[in-house]
């Protein structure tokens, strides 16, 4: 993108030409569309006499109180703008001259204002932006004076925090201090909107010390154009009619009976399917873990779990004389830094023992162990997936994990964990694929082996579904298969750098999107293999990041009853989708998939949630 704004824009300061234009989407079409729900976000001159009055008196106790006009003069330095904090520029004629002051939009306060009474049911729901009221009163902020206009403006500044990792002596409080460096780090993105005049432009440019060309121009209007992501608010309405209904996650069938977990576990393998399938179970195992007597040890990856965790009370529980709890607590997830500086300090004042990582890379591999001494000997317990150990997530993303006692995978997990709190230098595995030691070189050799099936005439085929695809030797890989005659299918919700459907190149590739109820978040990799199938899933997407700067985990799904549920069941109803679905097409463009002629609508994640019996023991 910045190459493509470079060749635009020669000139720093020529506003015409380096105007980013957004569709006013909200202002378009989303508007109407609430209208016609009866939820009206509506501008002040719409309002009746008694709705100005209700709100004139909620200016006046809870917004005027908290709002700071800061004036921009010789004699007042342009103030320090926040990292996406809303603003408004007003402008002030006074005498010949024309000033203007900065006004914090306050964070604190509801962003929608209502301004008509909820007991009234059938009328619309009517509600102002913050911006638009502080706007109409904003003579009140500047007595003497007639604010001339007001224009909204947003600010966002770099949050890609670089961390001295091998200077540091200690990682959390170097953690710490670079998270408030993001508060004065330099702004990469200036959003207005179109009708802002170009010196005004100009001024902010100059005291924000930026590059004009990411100047990005959203609608015309002062209220509900930037900063879009506050429409969730109208979530706490009470309109039932307009929120999709309640799905409550189901309990496997291993685990209904109320059996002991380890029991269930020590006789098969279970695949979770969240969030379809609840993620209880894997509670239950640290849970269990926390409170059996024969239990040894526990050990654990966090990366993003959650303000209100339940895992970590657990761990804290179960550390304790006989039983030894190890958690990885993944200090650099971005954005959730602050939170995960918390747990750990938590989890260290209780005495368990927390690390940070390998120096240099994130651990973002989902891997928990639980060990247990048994009449046989030492058992260990395991649970590998694709998602976050967030039990909030696990009820909004589509994730697959899985729970075994598979020696070979407690054994290889064993080894990892050795590698992420001690020193090691492991180089193989039994059967996991780990990032960055060999997981590239294994995804290249099974890419190529389908290859070598398509030339000699057997069955080959790739299935993979991941976040995002931008690693430049896997899409060379991919389009090699293609030229091959692999057929390759691709499930792929966000970036997608490869092309799809350019004849004799990458003409056997087809890459979907799909966009529902539930964000996909799964990553999961399909051999054909020549009719021997190979399945794969773990928390690497196929990014240069993932395969080279991350601690990744891939592991194969080997339990026959597993497997045949995600040949025979998941992966033709996700590929079969013609209602989330959006076909990446060779010009860019995505286009939606729909059901032609009299083909029945197919929406994978409703045949999800209304479920099917399993076959064998998932």
């Amino acid at each position: 993108g910045t190459a493509v704004h470079s060749a635009l824009a020669p000139e720093a300061h020529d506003f015409d030409i380096v105007k980013h234009r957004v569709s006013p989407f909200y202002a378009t079409s989303l508007e109407a569309i609430l209208r016609s729900r009866r939820i009206d976000i509506a501008k002040v001159t719409e309002l009746t006499a008694g709705e100005r009055e209700y709100l004139s008196r909620y200016f006046d106790e809870e917004i005027f109180p908290i709002l700071t006009p800061l004036a921009v003069d010789p004699g007042h330095p342009f103030p320090h703008i926040s990292n996406l904090t809303l603003s408004l520029i007003v402008v002030i004629h006074d005498d010949d001259k024309e000033r203007f002051a900065r006004v914090k939009v306050p964070a604190s306060l509801p962003r929608l204002v209502r301004v008509n009474s909820e007991a009234s049911r059938r009328a619309p729901a009517k509600f102002l932006w913050l911006e638009d009221v502080i706007a109409h009163h904003a003579g009140r902020l500047f007595p003497g004076y007639k604010p001339a206009a007001v224009y909204p403006f947003r600010v966002t500044r770099d949050a890609d925090v670089e961390i001295q990792e091998d200077e540091a002596e200690d990682l959390l409080r170097a953690v710490e201090s670079d998270i408030e460096k993001r508060h004065f780090s330099f702004v990469t993105r200036l959003e207005v909107t179109a009708n802002l005049p170009a010196h005004l432009k100009a001024q902010l440019v100059a005291g924000l010390e930026m590059d004009a060309r990411n100047v990005v121009a959203l609608g015309t209007g002062i209220g509900g154009e930037l900063g879009l992501a506050q429409l969730m608010e109208l979530m706490g309405l009470e309109r039932s009619d307009l929120k999709c209904p309640v799905y409550t996650a189901r309990v496997p069938a291993p685990f209904q009976s109320g059996e002991d977990i380890f029991s269930v576990l020590a006789r098969q393998d279970v695949l979770l399917h969240h969030p379809y399938d609840a993620f209880a179970p894997v509670l239950s195992l640290v849970q269990a873990g926390a409170r059996d007597e024969d239990v040894r040890a526990i050990k654990q990856t966090l990366y993003r779990v959650g303000r209100n965790s339940p895992l970590v009370p657990m761990l804290i529980e179960a550390r304790d004389v006989d039983t030894q709890v190890a958690v990885l607590v993944e200090l650099k997830a971005r954005f959730d830094e602050s939170n995960n500086i918390e747990w750990a300090r938590r989890l260290e004042e209780a005495g368990v023992h927390v690390v940070y990582g390998l120096i240099g890379l994130k651990t973002h591999a989902k891997l928990l162990l639980v060990v247990r001494k048994e009449a046989s000997g030492i058992k260990r317990y395991v649970h590998l997936g694709t998602g976050n150990y967030n039990a909030t997530t696990a009820r909004l993303y589509t994730d697959f994990s899985l729970m075994t006692s598979d020696p070979d995978l407690g054994a290889d997990v064993t080894d990892l964990f050795n590698v992420l709190t001690g020193y090691s230098r492991q180089q193989s595995f039994r059967k996991i694929l780990v990032a960055p030691i060999n997981l590239r070189e294994r995804l290249r050799e099974m890419i190529h082996r389908e290859i070598e099936h398509a030339r000699a005439g057997r069955p080959a085929r790739l299935i993979f579904q991941m976040n995002a695809l931008v690693d430049l030797e896997m899409i060379r890989l991919l389009y090699d298969a293609s030229e091959a005659g692999v057929k390759v299918d691709l499930i792929i919700r966000g970036i997608c750098s490869l092309v799809p459907g350019l004849p004799g190149f990458s003409e056997n590739i087809r890459v979907l999107s799909l966009v529902g109820r539930f964000l996909e978040h799964a990553r999961l990799f399909c051999f054909e293999n020549g009719g021997d199938p190979q399945l794969y899933m773990g928390s690497a997407d196929l990014m240069e990041r993932n395969l080279n700067r991350r601690v990744e985990v891939v592991f194969p799904v080997d339990d026959p009853a597993a497997k045949s549920y995600m040949l025979d069941w998941v992966l033709p109803t996700l590929l079969a989708d013609n209602v989330n679905a959006r076909q990446l097409m060779s010009d860019g463009s995505y286009e939606r998939i729909k059901p032609e002629g009299r083909k029945r609508k197919i929406d994978a994640q409703v045949i999800f949630m209304k479920g099917r019996v399993r076959t064998g023991k998932n």
